[in-house]
Order: C-alpha cells, then structure tokens, then sequence
C-alpha cells in the first residue's frame, strides 16, 4: 500500500511540472482542434466565442431580455520591459486598488512583481467586468500601452440581464448549459444564439490564452425576437394578481390576456407563494398546470347540449338545489334551489343542475358526450411555441376511472383536467365565432433591425360550432354578467361576457382537498370582442367563489386595456369646437389668452396693463377686460381662482387669510382702497 501510494505521489508531482513547464497539454476537454506542441512550442487549440444574444422585446420594441457584454482582464507580464514596469507598476497598483477593492495597493504591486517573476503570461485581474469599468482600466498605467506593450489582456462574453426584472420571468424563460431550456428563450433560441466565432488559443502556465487579437472568424450576434407581451398590461396583470393573492393568502395564481382574433398573448402572469410569504413567478401554471377548471366549464357542456339539439337555452329546467347520482350529491351555491329556471338561468347563476340536465341527454351514449367535447379541441394540446404545456384529460368511456358518476361530474367540470391556457383558448373560440387560434407570444424575428420572420395567426379549427350555437352561448356568457354569478363586476364604459368558476382541488389519491380553485374566463368588449382573459386563483383563504376572488382581478385588467385603448374612445382631432362658449375664470392675463388660443375659442380686448383681466360672454365671442388698479391700491380678486388671487394681494404687500374652495366669492378689504403693508384680507371662496 505504501509503495503503491508513493508511485501514485510522483506521478501526480511529474504531471504537474509537465503542465507548469508546457513540456506536454493537459488533457481535459481539449477539442478536436487541438494540436500538442512540437518542438518544445506550446500547445494551442481553436477555440469557440461566444456571440452576442439576441434580444427579447415587448411589442412597443422595449427590452424584456437583453444581452450585455461582460468582460474577464488578464495580463501578459513578459510583453512589458523592464523600465515601463519599474516606473509605472505603483501607480497601476494604486489605481487597480481603487476600482477592484479584492486587494490594497501594496497587495496589487506584490501580486504583480510576483506574477512578473514567474513570467506569467496570463495572470488575472478581474473576471466579469462590464464595458465602464472596462474603459476605466484601459486608460490605467501599462495597460494603456495596449496588448503588445502593455500586456492588457480584454476577453468578451455576455449575460443575460432582464431590464424589467422579474416581469412576465417564466414565460421569458431561461437557456442554461447543462438544464433543461424553458419559455421563449428555449423555443426561440435558434434565432437568439446567432453564430458562434473562433479563435486560437494557446496553453500557458496558468490558462488558454488568445494567441492574438483577431479571430479566425468574427461572431454573428443573434436575432431580436419580437414578443406580443404589452409591458404597461403586463405590469397591471402582475400588480393586480399579487394584489389579490396577497389579499388571500393563497397558494398560486396565473392570468393571460390574449387578442381575440389573433391569438397573440398580450399578457401572462403566474406567481406563487413562496416560503417567506412572498409571491414570485416560479413556475408556468397558465401553461403546464391542469386541474379540474369547475364551472368554467359548463360553457363546454351547453355547447355540446346545443350542438347536439339536446336542448335550447330557452328550455325550462328545475334547479332544486341538491342532485344525487348513486351515493354522492352535487349542491347548488344556493341550496334551497332556483325552482323552475330557463336554461340560459342555470348558466346565468351557474347551478350545477347541468350535472342533470347532461346525464339525461348522454346516458344512453356517454362516448358521445366525450366525443362531442373533444370536436371543440379540448383533448388536445395547443402545440404552444414554448414547452411545458400539460395534456388535457378527458377520459373516454370505459378506460380507468370512468364510472357511473363520471358523466355528470364531468358536466360541472370535474373529473376532467385542462389547463388555464388551453380554457382560454376554448372561451377565445366563442368571442371569435367559431374560430380557434392558437395563442402565440412572438409576432416578429428581426435582425439588424429588419423583418427576417414574420408569424400569422394559426387556425386551429375553423368553426368549432355552428353559428346558432355561438350566439346563444354569447348570450348566456353576457347573462352571467347582467344578472347571475359576474353581477358585480358591470363596467359602466363597456360590457364584459364570461364564465365564473370555483372547484375543489385534487388531492392525488386522496381525492379532492379542502383547497378551492377560484376562476374567471371571458372577454370584452361583449359586443365587439377584443381580448379574451382568463384569471385563476389556487387556494384563496378569505373567499372561495369566481366572482369575488378572480372576477376582480380580471374586471382590473379589462378596464385598464379599455382607458388605455384609443380605439374605445372619440377621436376629437379635426373635429370642430364647441359652439357654446366656456365661462372663463378671471386671472392672469398671459395665462387666460394662452388657454383661449389653444382650444381655438375667438376673443376680444385682453389689454394687458396690470397683468390680471376678467372676461365675459359677448356676440359668440370672450370679452376681456383689463383689472387695473393704482399702485399702492388693493386689487379686486373677486372671481379669481385662489392662486391668483393670492399672488395679486400679496404681490402689494397684504397677508392672505383663506376661507372655502373654488373662486373668489368676496375680500374683506375694499379694492382700489390704500394699502396698508402687512394688513390681512380675508377672502372667501365659493
């Protein structure tokens, strides 16, 4: 053992003086490209550089991801001669003190006198540096002599930095070596990576060093990807979910907006509760999260009910409240019932009598209960551009874990698992008439500033139902909002449609937990559908219902989309004034006149000697009138504003006492009377 031990002793101590004296190359990751030295010449190798990566960009252009370039510095100590060194090597120390702080000055000048003696050719300063530091140190002594003469040795990489930090993070995704990539770095990266360059590189005593400046072959930066994502509704979606699941304090909570026609996701957030109560975005759950959705989706259920002539929503139902299939019972929200309803009611206050009403329709064929579902496309995954997205089940009839109860539990949404995303998808299809897109998130590849790639909206199916059908499901889905679960979320500037939903999470093999799931899927304006949203909420502790927990958060989203959009609102460019004259505050002149010119109201007099005018209504015109008063003389405010008010008096030399809002209604001291400096008026505003 002893002899076995020593021989192992120098082999490792000759391997090491092989490597420190270059007589031979270290054998770890060397490429193909290497080449041993010969003739006693030091190994080199080509080696790989890194290009610059692509962008990630908003729609309005904005970096989401970005690349910015870093910088390792090392120093060739045998290129400097002996007098450049002597003179200058204190004050580099000094300055490389001051900029990286690892060391002191006397600490740098021994390092580098140390590093000198041993002749080393690549002797490190500082790793990952950015372009201003850079800068600072080219400019230091020695190294200011550049490569060849001053051993300044400047190697480029880059990292990824997300200017808006953890904004819409999961969705961005991630590219690491040796992990899995994720979101739309990983789908995109054949755009983003560009082309790599190469360079020779030699072994020396401490490291590959670049034989020289150029490159065999000069790095292609990557192209910018151009997502669909609205930073500002980004930003609302975000605030608003952590909002409420702040408010809950509950497990998990995503949101996606998409355009309706298009199927461009204009937001995506997912957040959740992480062990020191805060909410991050950890994972995609709009994307690869599939539970039972709940009452969302009786929408598929009535579709299918309509599709297959089973029923009209004018039909009458009778919602008793309490539905018992076998030994289990499904109980309406509001347990004493709804007596003898329509439909389009049943949908409207979300009664779970659907579970009847469907289990009559399909019991003599429940495949075709299944089947019919699947026509909508929610057996099917969305081929989403990133990964992750989970696979829906809708059990067919027969396979494991179908039973005599499946159906009508599938009718209310259990038993079935979909994720958020691919409900949104299906809502999406009925604001669109029929037509299922698919939600995408990048509209645009561009290099160098040109369109290199250009993505359309891809159709999934055509026509999901017939025409009859889709109106009378928009009805239903504006009822919810008028009159049943959504009342309390009506906007006053436009109308929403959707679908509340509340279910009970799984458990595993446990069954169902004693966790609500909260959700709300729609789309607005009703009437001319834009955007398509849905909220889901995991785990709310305070409220469990849709309306309450998510519906709120959606209503947020909406009526933010709605003000910031200019296509909602009267364009009053080159349209002409108003014909009624506006009632004009008297006030400083400059002021008054400047207002009047902007919004075109035609005006007379305005001889400005005192600086302060009143005006009046006149033949279709504004009459102004010069304030004047002597000098040494209390102005008359009566009718100003009380900022000018204020500066008028106290411009004389009067103390101002307040009392009111609004304008000038009286002053205790009679204008045009003789000021007494350092007197108090008091003027009252009404």
């Amino acid at each position: 053992m002893y002899i076995f031990i020593g021989v192992a002793m120098v082999v490792v101590i000759a391997r090491v003086i092989a490597i420190q004296y270059g007589d031979v190359a270290p054998t770890p990751h060397l490429s193909e490209a290497d080449t041993n030295g010969v003739d006693g010449e030091m190994p080199t190798r080509i080696d790989s550089i890194q290009p610059l990566r692509g962008r990630i960009l908003s729609d309005n252009g904005s970096d989401l991801v970005t690349s910015i370039p870093i910088y390792n510095l090392h120093m060739d100590l045998t290129v400097v001669k002996d007098e450049l060194f002597e003179e200058e090597v204190d004050s580099l120390a000094f300055y490389l003190a001051q900029v990286f702080d690892k060391r002191n000055k006397s600490e740098w000048e021994q390092a580098l006198r140390t590093a000198r003696a041993d002749e080393s050719q690549y002797y490190p300063i500082q790793n990952k540096v950015q372009y201003d530091v850079l800068q600072k140190v080219r400019a230091f002594p020695i190294f200011r002599e550049g490569k060849y003469k001053g051993g300044f040795i400047e190697e480029k990489e880059s990292i990824r930095q997300k200017p808006y930090g953890l904004l819409a993070r999961r969705t961005l995704g991630s590219k690491r070596i040796g992990a899995m990539n994720v979101g739309l770095e990983g789908a995109f990266d054949q755009y983003l990576t560009g082309e790599y360059g190469l360079v020779t590189k030699q072994y020396v005593s401490n490291g590959w060093k670049p034989v020289s400046g150029d490159y065999l072959k000069e790095p292609v930066p990557g192209a910018d990807v151009i997502t669909s994502i609205d930073i500002d509704v980004q930003d609302v979606a975000e605030n608003e979910l952590k909002k409420q699941l702040e408010e809950q304090q509950a497990l998990y909570g995503s949101v996606v907006l998409m355009e309706v026609e298009t199927g461009f996701v204009k937001a995506i957030a997912n957040l959740k509760r992480a062990g020191d109560g805060e909410y991050y975005e950890i994972y995609n759950y709009a994307v690869g999260q599939k539970t039972d959705p709940g009452s969302t989706f009786k929408l598929a259920t009535l579709m299918a009910l309509l599709e297959d002539g089973k029923v009209a929503i004018t039909d009458s139902v009778n919602a008793v409240g309490k539905y018992d299939f076998y030994d289990q019972s499904f109980v309406d929200t509001n347990p004493w019932g709804y007596g003898k309803i329509t439909i389009q009611h049943a949908f409207e206050v979300s009664s779970n009598v659907f579970s009847k009403i469907a289990n009559k329709a399909y019991y003599s064929d429940e495949q075709k209960f299944v089947d019919r579902l699947k026509s909508f496309g929610l057996g099917d995954t969305l081929g989403l551009d990133i990964a992750g997205e989970a696979i829906p089940v809708l059990k067919n009839v027969g396979e494991d874990g179908w039973s005599g109860i499946t159906l009508p539990w599938m009718a209310i949404g259990y038993e079935v698992e979909i994720t958020p995303i691919q409900t949104l998808a299906f809502y999406n299809a009925v604001a669109n008439n029929g037509e299922l897109v698919k939600p995408q998130f990048v509209s645009e590849i561009r290099r160098d500033g040109e369109v290199i790639e250009k993505f359309e909206k891809v159709v999934l199916n055509e026509q999901i139902c017939s025409d009859e059908t889709i109106i009378s499901l928009k009805k239903c889905l504006e009822g919810v909002i008028e009159r049943g679960t959504g009342k309390n979320l009506k906007s006053t500037n436009f109308k929403i449609a959707g679908k509340t939903g509340t279910a009970r999470l799984a458990d595993g093999a446990e069954g169902y937990s004693n966790f609500y799931q909260a959700s709300f899927a729609g789309y607005f304006p009703a009437d001319n559908p834009k955007y398509s949203c849905i909220v889901v909420i995991a785990g709310p502790t305070k409220q469990i219902y849709g309306a309450q927990v998510s519906g709120t958060v959606f209503a947020s989203i909406a009526n933010k989309v709605y003000s910031s959009s200019l296509e909602y609102h009267p364009d009053y460019n080159g349209k002409p004034m108003a014909q009624s004259l506006p009632r004009v505050k008297a006030g400083r002149a400059n002021e008054t006149i400047k207002v009047l010119n902007k919004v075109g109201i035609a005006y007379e007099g305005a001889v400005q000697q005192s600086g302060y005018l009143s005006a009046e209504k006149s033949n279709n015109k504004i009459r102004l009138k010069d304030r004047i008063h002597d000098k040494g003389k209390v102005p008359f405010v009566v009718g100003m504003p009380l900022n000018d008010a204020v500066m008028a008096l106290e411009s004389v030399g009067l103390r101002v006492k307040v009392q009111g809002s609004g304008k000038v209604k009286s002053q205790s001291i009679q204008a045009n009377s003789k000021v007494v400096t350092g007197q108090t008026v008091k003027i009252v505003l009404n």
